[in-house]
């Protein structure tokens, strides 16, 4: 597997990571089997995938949870990274969406990146997933009602106190960028974690220019575009109209663009490397200079190990431009209003 440092960090994180939404469960992916959840996780680790991302919004703390159970006898080989700023247990700070428990009982998130309740997050963090320390903490999603420069103190002084190594950010455009190194004052910035895939490409234009100038590293999320990015999610598929359903990207009429476009450019390169088609375009978004790590999720071991054999394939120039300049050009259809 290859590796990269994260920024001027002192981590060194694989090019394809764990992504460890799914496997959380909760009404946006489902049920699934916490079983087959560890043993993939292990499986990755296995494979050389020696970081896992995860947050404590996932299944309510159920993702960390497994997390936690996954690498226990093993912390010492693994990168835990993981994010504050998103509650469901506190109304401070402000709304961000609605959703249920466990139980079926409605909930509320909140977007709360106060400086008191990233301390108590953290705490909690490190509870579920067993360990004295977190190797990276992200703030998951901006909070207005909180000026960044507090919530950057907050995870300075955790650095200090030796609780976290790294501090990072997701879902910020560059003036938060900006005030977030401003704010942890002489503890480096060392990750931003947008969403970037071939179908979305907004951080092309200022996100990554800007974490390029700053040698920040960059942690990709969805870098399948939540398996459709696979060829395997055909538009006879039933999402329904929650969780992947709602999404552009998944309207029949674009699931058939994609499809083709990737059977007509992406399987060629895959044959040509006797790799499957999630492993080019994994592949592809990690050969995108400035980017530092793709964030892969999977369910179950095999998954786990087909993204870890991404990280070892390279692409040439050619291929990479060819994907590159296809995907530029394809045109999806906007989702027709409710």
């Amino acid at each position: 597997m290859q590796h990269r440092q994260l920024g001027r960090s002192d981590l060194s994180v694989p090019v394809v990571a764990f992504g460890a939404w799914a496997i959380g469960g909760g009404p946006y992916w489902g049920p699934g089997d916490d079983d087959a959840a560890v043993e993939a996780i292990r499986a990755a680790l296995d494979a050389g995938i020696d970081a896992i991302d995860t947050a404590p919004i996932y299944g309510m703390g159920h993702s960390e949870r497994l997390v936690g159970r996954a690498i226990d006898g093993r912390r010492d080989e693994v990168l835990l990274l993981t994010k504050v700023g998103l509650r469901w247990d506190s109304k401070d700070g402000e709304l961000f969406f609605e959703s249920t428990g466990d139980d079926g009982r409605p909930l509320e998130v909140y977007r709360n990146s106060r400086p008191d309740s990233v301390r108590r997050e953290v705490e909690r963090s490190l509870e579920r997933l067993a360990t004295d320390r977190l190797d990276l903490v992200q703030v998951h999603w901006p909070d207005s009602t909180t000026p960044i420069a507090e919530t950057m103190g907050a995870l300075a002084g955790l650095v200090r106190e030796g609780k976290i190594r790294a501090v990072g950010v997701s879902n910020y455009d560059t003036d938060m960028l900006d005030q977030a190194v401003a704010g942890l004052g002489d503890v480096p910035l060392a990750s931003v974690q947008p969403k970037y895939n071939l179908l979305v490409r907004d951080i092309e234009r200022d996100v990554l220019p800007w974490a390029r100038a700053h040698d920040v590293g960059v942690l990709a999320y969805s870098p399948l575009e939540q398996g459709l990015l696979t060829g395997k999610v055909t538009s006879a598929r039933d999402f329904g109209a929650t969780g992947r359903g709602k999404r552009p990207t998944f309207q029949s009429v674009n699931r058939d663009r994609v499809n083709a476009l990737l059977e007509q450019v992406v399987a060629p390169v895959a044959r040509a490397h006797d790799a499957t088609l999630a492993q080019v375009v994994i592949a592809w978004t990690v050969q995108q200079p400035g980017l530092t790590t793709a964030l892969v999720g999977a369910r179950r071991p095999d998954q786990a190990r087909e993204n870890a054999a991404a990280g070892q394939l390279v692409l040439t120039a050619g291929e990479w431009e060819q994907i590159d300049r296809a995907f530029t050009d394809l045109v999806l259809e906007p989702v027709p209003a409710d």
